[in-house]
C-alpha cells in the first residue's frame, strides 16, 4: 500500500497572503483598539455554540480558518493592553516585540542550550546583564534566566533558595511573606512540598508594609523551638496597592539571620528607571534573587517573566542535570547552557523582543513612559481628591491609585457604601467600555486602577470616572 505524504505545509504564494493578512489584522488591531470595547463578555453555553467540535479529519481553506479566528476569538478575547483596562496589572505591550515574537517562533528557534542556538544565548546573557546592571546586582557574578512569567520565577527563586539554604532536608525549614505577597508565591511553595505549618504569613502595617517587629518576633520565636528560617520574601509593588516593603531593613535581618532574600518585584521593579521609582525601591540591589516582569511594565508581550540571582551558580548547582542524550552539547563554561539555569528544557527564544525592542527605543523611551504612568496615577488622586463624589482609600503607589465612591453629601454605612462600590465595578464591567474591578483594603470594598499602560490618558480616567458616577447614581 502507498503511504500519503504529509509535508504540513502551505505553497510560498499562500504563506505570502496568509502572513501579510496576519500582519495586517495585527497593525489594524493596534491603530483602532483605542475606538472599541476593551471588555469581552462570553458564558461556557455561548463559547460552545461558537467552537465546539469534533477535531476535523479535513482540513479547511487556510484564509477561512484565518478569518474565522479573526472574527471570533480576537473579538471574544478581553484587550488588556486597551487604554481603559485598569484592572489586574495590564500588558501594555509593543508592536516592535510583538514582531520579534514572530520571527523567534516563525524560525522555531531552541533557546534551551548554546550549541542549538549560540545567538539565542548571547542575547539572553546580554539582556540579562542589561538588567543586572539596571537593578545594581553584580554584573560578573550575577545571573538570571527569562520564564514565562512572574509565577515561573518565583517558582525557580523559591526552588533555589531551598536548595542553597536547605540541601536535602527541608522538614524544618520556615520561609515568610507578608499577607499581600503575590498569591504565585504561596503557590510556588506548595509546588516545593512545604507543609502549611512551615509558612509564615506576616501581617502588614497600615500602609501595607512588611510589619518588622512581627517579623522579628516570628523569627526568634521559630529559632528557639528548633525550626530553621531560611528565606523571606518581600514586594516591590503588591499588586493590590503598589506597597514596596521595607527593603532596607529586611535585607539587614535576613543577613543578620542568614536567611535568603527574595524579592518579588514582578510588578513594581521596572519603576526603577524613574526618578521616583528609583528613590522608593532602595535596597532592591540587596536581594538574593529578583523577580521582574517584563510583560508589565517593561511593555512587552506575554509571556515573559525574568529571574535575577546574586550568584549565577546558585542557579547552576540547583538545575544542572547530565542525562546521556546532551553529553555531546556541554559547551564551556562561558557558553551558557539556560536549561541548567532554570526549570524548562525546551525553552522559547523570549530575549529577542527584550533585546529588540529596547534596541529599537532604547531606555529613555521606557524611562519616560514608566514616569509618565506614575505621574498619571498622581494626576488621578488629585482629580479625585477635588471631588465630591470620591473617596482615595490608599494615595497613588507606583501607578496603581485605590477609591472609593463616597460622596460628601450623603451618609452611607460601610456595608452599603461596599454594595454601591460593587454595583459600580459590575456595571463598568458589564456596559464593556473599561475594566475596573475591585479589591479590599482594611475591610472596605475598593476600585482600583493600574495605570501602566502608557497610552492611557486622564481623559480616559476622567470618561471612566463619569461613566461610574452614572451607574452610582442608580443606587443613590
Amino acid at each position: 500500500m502507498k503511504k500519503e505524504f504529509a509535508s504540513l505545509e502551505l505553497s510560498k504564494e499562500a504563506m505570502k497572503a496568509y502572513g501579510n493578512q496576519v500582519i495586517d489584522a495585527i497593525i489594524e488591531h493596534y491603530h483602532t483598539q483605542n475606538s472599541k470595547l476593551p471588555v469581552a463578555k462570553g458564558s461556557r453555553e455561548e463559547m460552545d455554540s461558537l467552537f465546539l467540535e469534533e477535531a476535523p479529519e479535513k482540513g479547511s481553506e487556510p484564509l477561512d480558518v484565518l478569518n474565522f479566528v479573526l472574527e471570533k476569538v480576537m473579538t471574544n478575547s478581553t484587550d488588556m493592553s486597551h487604554p481603559k483596562s485598569y484592572s489586574f496589572v495590564p500588558g501594555p505591550s509593543n508592536y516592535v516585540s510583538v514582531m520579534a515574537d514572530t520571527l523567534a517562533t516563525g524560525f522555531n528557534i531552541f533557546s534551551g542550550g548554546w550549541v542549538a542556538s549560540p545567538a539565542a544565548a548571547e542575547l539572553e546573557i546580554i539582556t540579562l546583564q542589561w538588567l543586572l546592571k539596571i537593578f545594581g546586582f553584580p554584573q560578573k557574578k550575577g545571573g538570571g534566566i527569562f520564564t514565562s512569567g512572574g509565577s515561573m520565577a518565583n517558582l525557580t527563586a523559591l526552588t533555589t533558595a531551598r536548595r542553597i539554604k536547605c540541601g536535602e532536608d527541608f522538614s524544618k525549614a520556615v520561609i515568610y511573606l507578608s499577607d499581600q505577597a503575590h498569591s504565585s508565591n504561596i503557590k510556588a511553595i506548595r509546588v516545593l512540598g512545604f507543609k502549611k505549618e512551615q509558612i509564615r504569613i506576616i501581617p502588614t502595617d497600615i500602609e501595607f508594609k512588611f510589619a518588622i517587629n512581627k517579623l522579628k518576633n516570628c523569627i526568634a520565636k521559630d529559632k528557639l523551638e528548633g525550626l530553621f528560617p531560611f528565606c523571606l520574601i518581600a514586594t516591590s509593588g503588591t499588586t493590590n496597592t503598589g506597597t514596596i516593603d521595607p527593603l532596607s531593613e529586611l535585607a539587614a535581618i535576613c543577613k543578620k539571620e542568614d536567611i535568603w532574600f527574595h524579592i518579588d518585584g514582578a510588578y513594581g521593579a521596572a519603576a526603577i528607571l524613574s526618578a521616583k521609582g528609583k528613590q522608593l525601591l532602595k535596597g532592591i540591589e540587596k536581594a538574593d534573587s529578583l523577580t521582574v516582569d517584563p510583560h508589565k511594565w517593561f511593555f512587552q508581550p506575554y509571556e515573559m517573566g525574568c529571574l535575577l540571582v546574586r550568584n549565577h551558580k546558585h542557579l547552576s548547582h540547583t538545575f544542572t542535570e547530565k542525562p546521556e542524550y546532551l553529553r555531546d552539547i556541554e559547551g564551556n563554561t562561558s557558553e551558557i547552557n539556560f536549561y541548567d539555569h532554570g526549570i524548562q528544557l525546551t525553552r522559547m527564544f523570549r530575549a529577542l523582543k527584550f533585546y529588540m525592542s529596547l534596541k529599537t527605543y532604547g531606555l529613555k523611551e521606557f524611562r519616560n513612559a514608566i514616569t509618565y504612568n506614575i505621574d498619571l496615577a498622581e494626576e488621578v488622586e488629585t482629580l479625585l481628591r477635588s471631588s465630591k463624589h470620591w473617596q482615595v482609600v490608599f494615595p497613588a503607589t507606583l501607578a496603581i491609585i485605590n477609591f472609593r465612591y463616597n460622596p460628601i453629601s450623603k451618609k452611607r454605612s460601610k456595608k452599603e457604601l461596599d454594595a454601591i462600590n460593587q454595583y459600580i465595578s459590575e456595571r463598568v464591567v458589564s456596559s464593556r467600555k473599561a475594566l475596573l474591578v475591585t479589591t479590599v483594603l482594611h475591610g472596605k470594598t475598593v476600585l482600583r486602577m493600574c495605570l501602566i499602560n502608557p497610552r492611557t490618558t486622564l481623559e480616559d480616567v476622567k470618561e471612566t470616572l463619569a461613566l461610574c458616577e452614572e451607574f452610582a447614581n442608580d443606587r443613590i
